[in-house]
């Protein structure tokens, strides 16, 4: 009796590591599929910028938001993370890779050596982007200068460093559609939606998470604590923007300037050193999706220390 229930033990584990392995392995599902492309690198432009990709992948303390050696500490409850080189570059960069490479790390958070990043980078937003937008901003990116040196490692904490697993978070927390336009909706408002839902990624800070660090879908765009460590990411649906008219929104987008004359800072001064030089009609189109998001209860915020 015992030696049975010792291999039933045995193949149960087995079935169990052999679910996991499964769960956790990356995708091979094709980045890429036409062919031939002329890539726009107008559009490439307008993708960056929309994506915000200087705000993390620019070098810290120099003034050039285009040169994207990495290097930004990111942090976060499980560890902090660090910006890696996205530049040209050949050795430290992305100079060598190919643009089917590339598409798969931005859409389904594969590398080129086909293991899972984290989730840091959001390709969870990045996922609904449209495909001709990524294959734009790789021609766009080639464009930019070359930096050397690459981005330290992560300081991840165990079990959290272990990339194997992010597959199983992947399961959990990637739908892997496209985005789909409502028909009832207009033009203007549909492109709104998709640049706030997958290149401009604004759930990512906006909605709080749960403790594996997934978006609570039920409270997004809600706000909550900055997942940075410090502040408090602001609720931008019409529970926290309700006195906020559209304009409002895209001014705010365009000079960091709230209704109140206060001005941004922190990471959102970054940001918006990005989504600033988007055309006027992008940035109406942002503010207009953003005005019609309905009121939605975030996480409660703690009272404020008084100062002494």
């Amino acid at each position: 009796m015992p030696r049975r229930i010792f291999l039933v033990a045995v193949l149960a584990a087995v079935a169990a590591f052999g679910v996991y392995w499964w769960l956790t392995a990356t995708s091979f599902i094709p980045a890429v599929t036409e062919p031939a492309y002329t890539p726009n690198r107008t559009n490439g432009l307008t993708t960056f910028n929309a994506g915000g990709c200087s705000s993390c992948h620019a070098v810290p303390g120099q003034p050039d938001r285009f040169r994207l050696g990495g290097g930004l500490a990111i942090p976060s409850p499980f560890g902090t993370f660090y910006a890696p080189n996205i530049s040209p570059d050949p050795v430290d960069g992305i100079g060598r890779w190919t643009e089917a490479e590339f598409v798969r790390a931005v859409t389904q958070g594969i590398s080129p050596a086909g293991f899972h990043y984290f989730p840091a980078f959001p390709y969870t937003s990045y996922q609904h982007a449209k495909i001709e937008d990524v294959r734009d901003l790789f021609a766009y990116l080639k464009t930019l200068p070359a930096v050397s040196g690459k981005g330290r490692d992560h300081d991840v904490r165990f079990p959290f460093n272990i990339r194997r697993n992010i597959g199983i978070w992947k399961w959990l927390f990637m739908d892997g559609k496209p985005f789909v336009p409502d028909a009832a909706r207009s033009a203007s408002w549909n492109r709104g939606a998709y640049l706030v839902n997958s290149l401009g990624h604004c759930a990512e800070c906006h909605s709080p998470r749960n403790f594996l660090g997934g978006i609570i879908s039920s409270q997004r765009f809600a706000g909550g604590p900055n997942p940075e460590g410090e502040g408090w990411v602001p609720n931008i649906t019409q529970k926290g923007l309700d006195d906020w008219s559209a304009k409002d929104i895209a001014y705010f987008l365009e000079t960091g300037q709230m209704p109140d004359g206060d001005t941004v800072g922190g990471s959102m001064a970054r940001v918006l050193r990005n989504i600033s030089q988007l055309s006027p009609e992008d940035r109406a189109a942002i503010a207009e999706y953003v005005k019609s998001l309905p009121p939605v209860e975030g996480p409660p915020r703690p009272p404020r220390k008084k100062e002494s």
